[in-house]
């Protein structure tokens, strides 16, 4: 069978994580490598991923130690992972459905398949069952890359010996290592992916890349950075455009 790693890393993050591990222990597929890399956080984060150490019967990895900021953090839980496919998902997100991760290997079952990625549905964070916007992979390809647009990097999913082999998150980003990674695996090497046309977890709004104004400039400014490192030819007046569109995720929410 099948082994799946799914990496989380945290920074003070006790107020979202029971939500998070009670999501990942919730899944109906076995099979499943739980890797938790903390940043030292002074909260009760470590407490709790203690609490569910027993839980997991074995299959919960976790180190918690300084790392030079999130994409450091993440590559260090891609290097602990022994599964055979790897995806991620942030501290403050969470599965709300059971069968998540039993799709995604359904999906991997065609041995064409190299990656997989779906849809999130952004909520309230003081109310979890209230939509606020719904972010939909499945108008992407890899030629609106240029454009700012990018499959939700929490449901993507591939084989770890990709990164072995393409490389991993560039640490030297802020926010848009994700961005760069998934040019380099889905333009520039082609993985082939296939999308799956359902929300495969819920996102609290407020995280990095969308919590403000500066951040959003600072966002673009990498992916711009990233493509011309992997020659794809873009601007910020380009990437901007594509605000018009995002405005459709607000108003047409799915509920």
């Amino acid at each position: 069978m099948v082994k799946v790693s799914i990496v989380t890393v945290t920074l003070n993050s006790g107020k979202t994580l029971r939500d998070n591990i009670q999501s990942v222990l919730s899944q109906s597929y076995p099979q499943i490598e739980y890797i938790i890399v903390d940043g030292l956080s002074q909260d009760n984060t470590v407490d709790i991923i203690k609490e569910y150490e027993d839980k997991f019967r074995g299959r919960l990895k976790w180190i918690s130690e300084k790392d030079a900021g999130l994409y450091d953090a993440m590559n260090k839980g891609v290097k602990m992972a022994t599964g055979d496919i790897v995806g991620f998902i942030n501290s403050d997100d969470f599965y709300h459905r059971k069968e998540v991760i039993s799709r995604v290997v359904e999906a991997f079952n065609d041995k064409t398949v190299q990656a997989v990625y779906g849809d999130v549905r952004f909520v309230n964070p003081k109310n979890l069952n209230k939509t606020v916007r719904y972010y939909s992979s499945g108008r992407f390809s890899p030629e609106k890359f240029r454009y700012g647009f990018m499959p939700a990097h929490p449901t993507f999913f591939t084989y770890r010996r990709y990164f072995e082999e393409f490389g991993y998150y560039k640490a030297d980003y802020k926010i848009a290592a994700d961005y760069e990674l998934l040019i380099r695996f889905l333009y520039i090497h082609r993985l082939k992916a296939m999308y799956l046309p359902f929300d495969f977890l819920k996102m609290r709004t407020g995280g990095v890349s969308t919590s403000s104004y500066k951040s959003n400039i600072l966002l673009n400014r990498e992916i711009v950075r990233a493509c011309k490192q992997n020659g794809i030819w873009t601007c910020m007046p380009l990437l901007f455009l594509k605000y018009f569109v995002k405005v459709f995720e607000f108003v047409f929410t799915k509920e």
